[in-house]
């Protein structure tokens, strides 16, 4: 007789395979994408590597998963916070840049994870989609923008490719896994910068303290 999957059985597998998503998005936040092994993840998880494989076509894959994970959980804040951000959309263009920058500073081994370390190609993937849903995020604020005329007139797409290219590159020295630790005052000074210099960007007067 062939064997069928119970609905308990079913549910054990879910919960074993959700478990070791969890323990390697535990590794990849306190160290990075090195750290998620095969066998550090089958380590917190109490269970041997071969059960990691019988979940899982490869690392590379399961290392997407928690990527993709991660990634959507981002940017469904940022898109929560945009839309509570009101109509206008220099604040809305001013929340996305202090949400994003914001959770990238105090949460800098993730983000660094996230934006900048070495990864397979598999996993590289994910992050073009990742990039690309914040850009399609700021490029229809611009818009909203651009016919409003909060902000002069230029490409939508471009702007936002530039605006969110600019806030990553300016956080790179601060998020390093071997740079210090800012103080709360210097972390306030960044985001108050960064937004300052997309504003201008956008053709937008900023006096500070957009939230």
């Amino acid at each position: 007789m062939p064997y069928r999957p119970t609905a308990l059985t079913r549910q054990n597998a879910l919960d074993k395979r959700d478990g070791f998503l969890r323990a390697a998005r535990g590794l990849v936040a306190a160290d990075g994408f090195k750290a998620a092994t095969v066998a550090a993840i089958a380590a917190r998880c109490q269970a041997s590597v071969g059960s990691v494989y019988s979940y899982f076509d490869s690392r590379d894959r399961l290392l997407a998963e928690v990527f993709r994970s991660a990634a959507s959980h981002e940017i469904d804040l940022v898109r929560a916070a945009v839309a509570d951000a009101g109509q206008q959309a220099s604040e809305r263009i001013g929340e996305l840049i202090r949400i994003f920058s914001g959770r990238a500073l105090h949460g800098r081994r993730m983000a660094w994870a996230l934006l900048f370390e070495p990864v397979s190609p598999v996993v590289e993937a994910e992050r073009l989609v990742y990039r690309s849903s914040y850009t399609d995020i700021g490029e229809q604020i611009i818009r909203d923008g651009l016919a409003s005329g909060d902000f002069v007139p230029q490409d939508a797409r471009l702007a936002s490719s530039a605006v969110m290219g600019a806030v990553s590159e300016a956080l790179v020295g601060w998020i390093r896994p071997d740079s210090a630790e800012p103080s709360e005052i210097e972390l306030e000074c960044v985001m108050e910068g960064i937004r300052s210099f997309c504003f201008r960007a956008l053709g937008v007067s900023y006096a500070g303290g957009i939230r």
